[in-house]
Parts: structure tokens; sequence; C-alpha cells
């Protein structure tokens, strides 16, 4: 089946009884045995779940995987795929990256004695001296957050491969629907499944996704020895949200493509960061790892802080909110916002300034989403 017919139909037909069109929510904590040591496949709903175990069939099948875990939220499937290290392993990351990721990296991890290197990872020569006879991962978002940086996902992952370390990609601004890191040589792909998957901004999920049977097996053993998995409600919102992931995709795609058009002539913008823009320096990089790009784009203004708070309090359409990837349009100031967990120092050597504004497009159409930047942009 081709993709947008395994979003609708991939781990959906469950119910043997009443042969319902969607999947059942089962919401039980405990499941009965039917003798000691025989149950029908679940025990307890932290070590497994129908609801959930669906959803992890459908996004092991969308991103080409062989197996998923689905976790409480997208901060729960790092911390669980960051469970594969132990103090005293190196891992090498990049220095644009989500606000979350790098506290948990700089701030916890470092202190149980994890080493971390924050490198700019479009510089392949940057990423390779970076590598310590102790590395063991290489962390890599692209598009970076809030940047829009694109990671050669290929060439790092076979630095990770000579390197003996494990390669994770942070799937979450492309969704599979428009970028698959396994068919790079990406080892292990997260996602917050908050974003883009779910869609509809009303689900808090995170999941990891592997193709080895080595990591599935440990994956799985963390997210139940952790307790990291989602909610059985959780897990049905989301796998119906990803139902309509693929036309989603393409309407989000379609709005920040005539955005991104109409900012790069503006003369408020000093820099817009879109990758679909034949001006970005990742254009032709992005045009061959992934097959669209996506509704996620960032601007620095002209005017600094005081231009980007009028923009993020004057739009009336684009909602100024942390998140992203949902029907409705947001606005993110990322250094008080998405962003405020980095140390300053952080932010200014990755290039995240007081006139940086991320924008998630959504799909409300174009023209309105240009009128309300417009307007807000006015003098």
């Amino acid at each position: 089946m081709r993709f947008e017919t395994r979003c609708v139909h991939t781990g959906v037909y469950k119910d043997d009884s009443y042969n319902s069109a969607t999947t059942p929510i089962y919401p039980a904590s405990t499941f009965t045995y039917d003798d000691i040591g025989v149950n029908r496949g679940y025990d307890y709903t932290r070590s497994g779940n129908p609801t959930r175990r669906a959803l992890e069939e459908n996004i092991a099948s969308l991103e080409g995987g062989t197996d998923c875990r689905c976790m409480s939220s997208g901060m729960a499937a790092i911390t669980t795929a960051m469970q594969l290290f132990k103090p005293g392993d190196h891992v090498i990351s990049g220095d644009d990256l989500y606000g979350g990721t790098f506290r948990l990296f700089h701030n916890v991890l470092s202190e149980q004695g994890f080493e971390f290197s924050f490198v700019d990872m479009t510089d392949l020569d940057a990423v390779r001296a970076a590598v310590r006879p102790e590395t063991r991962c290489v962390w890599i978002e692209t598009p970076s957050n809030p940047l829009m940086k694109i990671i050669d996902l290929a060439a790092v992952a076979e630095i990770a491969r000579d390197a003996g370390a494990i390669s994770i990609a942070d799937n979450t601004f492309m969704s599979p629907y428009f970028q698959r890191p396994f068919e790079h040589g990406i080892d292990i792909v997260v996602h917050s499944m908050t974003k883009y998957l779910n869609g509809h901004s009303d689900a808090v999920g995170g999941c990891v996704v592997t193709q080895d049977d080595e990591h599935a097996e440990r994956i799985d053993y963390l997210h139940n020895a952790l307790g990291t998995g989602c909610s059985p409600f959780d897990a049905w919102l989301i796998l119906r949200g990803i139902k309509t992931l693929g036309p989603r995709m393409e309407a989000h795609q379609r709005g920040a493509m005539a955005l991104a058009e109409m900012l790069v002539e503006h003369p408020a913008v000093k820099r817009i960061y879109y990758a679909g823009l034949s001006t970005h320096p990742g254009h032709e990089l992005a045009k061959r790892q992934m097959s669209g790009f996506g509704g996620m784009l960032t601007v620095d203004l002209n005017g600094g802080r005081e231009a980007a708070r009028r923009l993020c309090t004057k739009t009336k359409l684009f909602l100024m909110a942390v998140s992203l990837g949902g029907t409705e349009s947001l606005i993110d100031y990322p250094e008080g916002m998405s962003h405020a967990s980095m140390t300053a120092e952080a932010r200014a050597a990755a290039g995240i300034s007081e006139s940086t504004v991320r924008l998630s497009v959504g799909i409300e159409h174009p023209d309105d989403l240009i009128d309300d930047v417009r307007q807000a942009l006015a003098d």
C-alpha cells in the first residue's frame, strides 16, 4: 500500500467482535490471565496496550522501521532513547536544536556523566572533528529547530558508523511523509508525536522507531522499565490524526511556501530560514533527501526584540504559543519560549537572536495567512 493508504489502514482493524471501522480504545490498566503465566498478549498497560500497539504498528510502517514504541511525550521518547547509553559516553549533537532537548542534554544528562559536543552539523568536518574514542551517539535534527538547517543524513550516518556510534534522527519537523531517515542510513528515528503526527493540538506523545532487532528489544525493555509509555487515549487520538497526515502536510507546505515567498521580499525581514527557497543554503540537499519542505519557517526581523514582539502579538490567525504542527498556525519567540531553556551563550552560538521568530504554518488558506502577517508587520 502507498503511504496515504497506510496512514488510514495500518493498525486499525483490531476488533474481531464487532468489526469496528476505527481502532478501539482499551483504557484498562490491567488485563486478566487465562492461567498462571498465560495471557492474551497483554498484562499491564505500562508494559503494553492494544491501542498503543496499533499506533506503533502504523508509525513503524510509515517510517520504514521494523518496530516502534510510543511514549508519553517527545521528551519521554528522547529520554528513553538516551538510555541506550551510559555515563562516560560521548554524544555529538547540533548546536541549533529544540530547547527541551538541549536542556536534557546540557543540564540533566551532563550532570550524570554523559559528555556532549554541540556543533554546526552542516559542517561535516566539524562533525568529524568532534568524534572521540568514547563517541557512542550522533544526534541529528533536520531541519533543525528553529533555524531550519538541513543536515546531510547519509553523510552524518556514515561518520557515526565509522566511529562505531549510533545515529539518531529527530524527524518531528518533516514527519515520515516528507522525510524517512532510515532510507539514508540512520539507525533510530524519534518523533514528538504531539506535532505533525497528531496534527490537532489535542494530544501529547513521542515515539522511538527502530530497524535493528537489538535496538528494538532494548527500547522495548527501557520503555517498560522507565514507565514512559503513552496513554491509550492519547495513542487513539494520534492514530486518528495520522489518517490525514498526507493531505495535512501538503496543506502546511502550501501555506509555508506562499508565506516564505512573501516574507523574502518584505522590508521588515532581515533573513528567512525555509529550505523551500532556492536561496536557502541547504535547498539542494533538502531536495535530495526530502520529498517536500514542510510547514515550519523562521525569520530574523529588522528592529530586534521590539519588532519580534510586535509580530508575535499583532497576528490574529497565528496564535502565540509553543508547540507546532497543528491545523492552526502558531507563532513562537524562541528566546523567551521554545528555546528559553538554552543558555544565552548557546543561543548566541547557534544564531538564535532576540529578533528571531518561528512560525508553524497551519492549514488555513495561504492568502489569509499572508494578509495576517502583512498587517502584523505593518508600521
